[in-house]
Parts: C-alpha cells; sequence; structure tokens
C-alpha cells in the first residue's frame, strides 16, 4: 500500500500507479463503511476545496460537495462564466492564487483541445494539489467508482478473465466527451480485465490514448478487441458500458456530429442485445443516459442495472482521493 499521496494531483488516470490506486480503493471502501455505520470521519476539518465549473453538472458537484463536508471541510462551488476567468484571469495566476486561498483546486473543463491544457497549466503554478473532475481526454474519478462498482458486484479486486465491454451507443443530444470511455480502456488492463471497445466508424477515440491502453493490456497480459458491431461486442460480456460519444476526432461541427449519430440509432441498450452477454453480466452508465433511445428503460431500470450503485460509489471514491491528497 502507497500511503503517502499528500499534495499529489489527479489529472489523468495513470498519474497514479496500480498500488497508488489500490489504496485510493482500499480507503474509499473504509469511508463507505464509516458512512453506512455512521462513524465520524472528518478527515478534512478545516480544509477548503476550490470547485471550478467550465461545465454544467449533477453528480459531480453533488458528491464532490457532499464529501467535502461529511469530510469536515468545505467546497466552494464556482463557475467559470460568473467570475473574472471569463474576463482574463489567467491559467498561472488562477493555479498561484487559488493554491494560496484553497487547500486543493478541483476543475471540470470539458472543450475540447482545451479542458486538459488548462488542468495542467493551473497544476504548474499551484501549490495546493489539482484534481479533474472531467476534461476532454480524461474522466479519473468516473473510472474509480466504476472500478470499485465492477469488483464490488463481483466480488473481487482481481477482474482477470473479466470481459468488460467499452461500447458507444446512440444519444439523441449534444455530442458528449469522449473522456469516459478512454479512461476505462486505460485503466481496466491493469486490474486485469479483457477490454472490447465498441463503436461504429468515425467515433474513434484519441490514437495516442488506445496506445497506450493497448500498451497497458500488453503489460499485464490481457485481451483488448476493438470492434465495429453493437452485437458482437456484447458477445459474452461480463460488463456492459454503453454510452454516447461524439465523434470528436471526426469533427466538432455540433450539426455534422449530430448526423452521423443520427446514422447509428439501432446502437441502443436492449433486452435483445443484452441477452448476448454472460446471464450475470452488468450494465454500467454514468448518467444521465437518454432513456429509449441510449438504454432502453427495462434495462436501465432492470436487475443487472448497476448504475445507482455507481452513482453512489462516485462520492466515495472522491472522498478517498481528496483524503489522501489534501490532508
Amino acid at each position: 500500500m502507497q500511503t503517502d499521496l499528500r499534495g499529489r494531483d489527479l489529472i489523468g488516470d495513470l498519474d497514479f500507479s496500480k498500488e497508488e490506486v489500490e489504496t485510493v480503493l482500499d480507503v474509499a471502501w473504509d469511508l463507505k463503511r464509516k458512512r453506512a455505520l455512521g462513524e465520524p470521519h472528518a478527515l478534512l476539518r478545516d480544509k477548503v476545496l476550490a470547485m471550478l465549473f467550465f461545465y454544467s453538472s449533477t453528480r459531480t458537484r453533488g458528491s464532490f460537495e457532499a464529501g467535502m463536508a461529511q469530510l469536515g471541510g468545505h467546497g466552494a462551488f464556482i463557475e467559470s462564466r460568473t467570475t473574472q476567468i471569463s474576463h482574463g484571469d489567467t491559467e498561472r495566476e488562477l493555479g498561484n492564487i487559488y493554491g494560496r486561498y484553497f487547500d486543493g483546486i478541483a476543475i471540470r473543463h470539458v472543450e475540447w483541445g482545451v479542458g486538459n491544457r488548462y488542468l495542467n497549466l493551473v497544476a504548474e503554478a499551484s501549490r495546493a494539489p489539482v484534481l479533474n473532475m472531467q476534461c476532454e481526454v480524461y474522466h479519473p474519478f468516473q473510472c474509480l467508482a466504476d472500478l470499485m462498482t465492477i469488483m464490488e458486484k463481483f466480488s473481487t479486486r482481481n477482474l482477470r478473465g473479466k470481459r468488460v465491454v467499452v461500447s458507444w451507443a446512440y444519444a439523441a443530444s449534444y455530442l458528449k466527451p469522449i473522456s469516459v470511455p478512454q479512461s476505462l480502456i486505460l485503466q481496466l488492463p491493469r486490474f486485469g480485465a479483457d477490454v472490447v471497445l465498441s463503436y461504429p466508424k468515425g467515433f474513434e477515440l484519441m490514437p495516442d490514448i488506445v496506445d497506450q491502453a493497448q500498451g497497458e493490456a500488453r503489460k499485464h497480459k490481457v485481451g483488448f478487441e476493438v470492434v465495429h458491431d453493437m452485437k458482437k461486442g456484447f458477445e459474452d460480456g461480463d460488463v456492459i458500458y454503453a454510452k454516447s460519444w461524439g465523434p470528436l476526432l471526426t469533427t466538432t461541427d455540433g450539426e455534422k456530429g449530430k448526423g452521423m449519430q443520427d446514422e447509428h440509432k439501432d446502437w441502443i441498450t436492449d433486452a435483445d442485445k443484452m441477452s448476448v452477454a454472460h446471464d450475470d453480466a452488468i450494465y454500467m452508465h454514468p448518467l444521465p443516459a437518454d432513456r429509449d433511445i441510449e438504454v432502453t428503460n427495462d434495462v436501465l431500470d432492470g436487475p443487472q442495472s448497476a448504475v445507482i450503485d455507481q452513482a453512489e460509489n462516485r462520492l466515495h471514491a472522491q472522498k478517498a482521493v481528496m483524503a489522501l491528497t489534501m490532508r
């Protein structure tokens, strides 16, 4: 167990070693148990987290704010549009100043080609740890919660032999970030899972991320497969993680991207596709899902769905990282 994570940034999924991620998970389960029993765990008393949002949120804001309160500290919600950040404050200024005001800086910025760079520039200037609440490249806290959920559902810390399907699904709404599938394919091989990445042509992930993920798969001697047929991808799956993402490597134009998405309305998670997965397979989605468009209600609300437990585990995983890095 690696116990000294004080002051560490978490921006990309591989910023923490496998052993450090295992430490985070150990702490997350301990904090989850403490909350269930009503045991006090004010590990961050008098600590304050700046929560800077460039992109709206439901679960992310709620879980970080609640988590800081449960740890005895405070989460300060800051919206970029209502501050001088939108009128000229630079990343270096923000990092230097907020690093002195706050004990941690959490940022959600998913603008294509901008968000990840912004987080890294703030981190370079800040003496407080910088935590990535989601950028256009990575969503590390969602992935930590996903790992927790999969391990809980299968009662094992070792995912070797488990087939995790990371699949694109149709959505009628906006072009969603690609950070969730990218984080998953990077992290899952480190814990022994075989990964199936499934999407229609034109919805590729970043080549360097896929290369890194394939490297992790080779290193840990697990499978990594890419398919372009949703039902075929579901075959023999233990975990079906199907969500929409935009064709952002093909186009960032909303109208063109929407047209590309609309060509694949049959990429919906339904009972027929779930039937080719294992009988005990679980369905996962980070929410919100486009009901009866991205996934049918009977799957999303059915016995194989893990989405509510998955959402809860955001709270515990985030508390663990904050407790370890901000103490």
